[in-house]
């Protein structure tokens, strides 16, 4: 099958689940000999392995989008001139200097790509669909997100081929947009949706999130859980000693890194566990940074800052030789995720997982059967929960063997990649019926 994968770049400032689910599928789809061309958008990407979007230029060059947007004579540079801000160096550079993606910054920019040909962009969506024209037709184009779905028509219209999205989290940032461009954003999207073909989420509670949200006929919305690749992910040879609470997200309050600096603390107050260390390894946006102080001065003030550590986003390496040195990984975000990408990498590494009970993470405790669940903003309960898989490793133990056979078995990138082909076929399929 000829698809085409159509994802927006991180840029090397941090590796973003969607990010490294795109490529991890697309490398795996090329693998079983399926023909798949990946574009980048805004940035070049930020891989763990081999990028998959190698070869193809960068469109909607996020130096470009930044610049239509706010002056209209820049509509119309040449092309000469666009290659040149379209860099792939200047725009990693910019990208590792500047917060580009903050949504209280990018409600007019968001409004203006989901209008698609009616944006202030439409010169580089023309750009993309002219250089995917020049290619052999498709069998079915993927965007990477819902906030792509301004692309939808000019590409069915040239291509004269389904368009389906993936969905992950798009509700968060849309709704962390300010007003009045919230609610603009929201109804854009609902309208344009019903362009699409398909959708596919990666979670069945985030399915049941936009197919309210946006008012899509449930037939056309799939579930497909994300998957790994597991190669690398091993169990450490022996425990930790002393243990070590792992926490692999960005270092920020929504993902609830306060609520899990105080259980640290009560867990060490009761003496339970000698030594207890707490390793905080995420992405930090500049808007994080005076919160992280403030988790440092409160661990301070307890005396227990010396057994803390607050660590750079790791790459995947890293990552695997980060969960050999934890007890458990403990997540308690405030915020419904559609899915947690860390949690599958923690139980294919054999550490248990302890996540709060919002949005996809108790549909992925029940599956993996390698973790367990806390109400959030509940440090008590959160240091219960620490403190008896601390204190009974047999337990800890089946939790981590039950998740790290779950990944293997079915949270794996060979099963998301059956379902997704299953899905893409089905939707193509369909379209040559009419």
């Amino acid at each position: 099958m000829k698809t085409v994968q159509i994802t927006p770049g991180a840029g090397g400032g941090f590796h973003c689940d969607n990010c490294l689910r795109d490529n991890a599928l697309v490398l795996e789809l090329r693998r079983r000999g399926h023909d798949v061309l990946m574009v980048p958008l805004y940035l070049p990407m930020a891989a763990d392995g081999p990028d998959a979007s190698r070869g193809a230029p960068i469109f909607f060059g996020g130096i470009n989008v930044y610049l239509q947007q706010k002056w209209p004579l820049l509509r119309r540079t040449p092309r000469w001139l666009d290659r040149l801000l379209d860099s792939p160096r200047l725009l990693a550079c910019v990208a590792r200097r500047a917060a580009m993606t903050r949504p209280q910054d990018l409600g007019e920019p968001t409004l203006s790509m989901l209008r698609g040909e009616e944006g202030r962009q439409v010169k580089e969506l023309e750009r993309l669909v002219a250089w995917l024209a020049e290619h052999e037709r498709p069998d079915l184009v993927c965007l990477s997100n819902a906030l792509l779905l301004g692309m939808a028509r000019r590409l069915k219209q040239a291509l004269g081929v389904p368009v389906v999205s993936l969905l992950q989290d798009e509700d968060a940032f849309l709704d962390s947009l300010p007003e009045p461009h919230r609610a603009e954003a929201w109804d854009t999207v609902r309208r344009r949706a019903a362009e699409l073909d398909g959708f596919i989420a990666t979670s069945r509670y985030f399915r049941e999130v936009m197919v309210r949200r946006l008012g899509l006929p449930p037939e056309r919305a799939w579930a497909v859980h994300a998957g790994l690749d597991a190669a690398g992910y091993e169990p450490a040879a022996a425990p930790p000693q002393p243990p070590a609470i792992g926490f692999t997200a960005r270092l920020c309050e929504a993902k609830g890194l306060d609520t899990l600096v105080d259980a640290f603390l009560l867990v060490r107050s009761e003496g339970a566990a000698p030594g207890l260390r707490l390793r905080a390894a995420g992405m930090q946006m500049p808007e994080d940074r005076e919160f992280v102080s403030r988790m440092r001065r409160r661990l301070a003030e307890r005396g227990a800052d010396a057994d803390a550590e607050f660590l750079p986003a790791p790459d995947r390496a890293a990552r695997q030789r980060f969960l050999q040195t934890v007890s458990l990984v403990a997540a308690p975000a405030r915020q419904a995720e559609a899915f947690g990408l860390f949690a599958l990498e923690a139980m294919a590494a054999g550490v248990p997982v302890v996540l709060s009970r919002v949005g996809s993470y108790p549909e992925l405790v029940e599956a993996s059967g390698g973790g367990v669940l806390v109400e959030p903003d509940d440090p008590a309960a959160l240091a219960a929960a620490i403190g008896r898989l601390l204190a009974r490793p047999d337990e800890a133990g089946d939790l981590a063997a039950r998740g790290r056979r779950a990944v293997l078995d079915y949270f794996s990138i060979h099963r998301m990649a059956d379902e997704t082909l299953a899905v893409f076929e089905h939707v193509a399929g369909a379209k040559r019926a009419v």
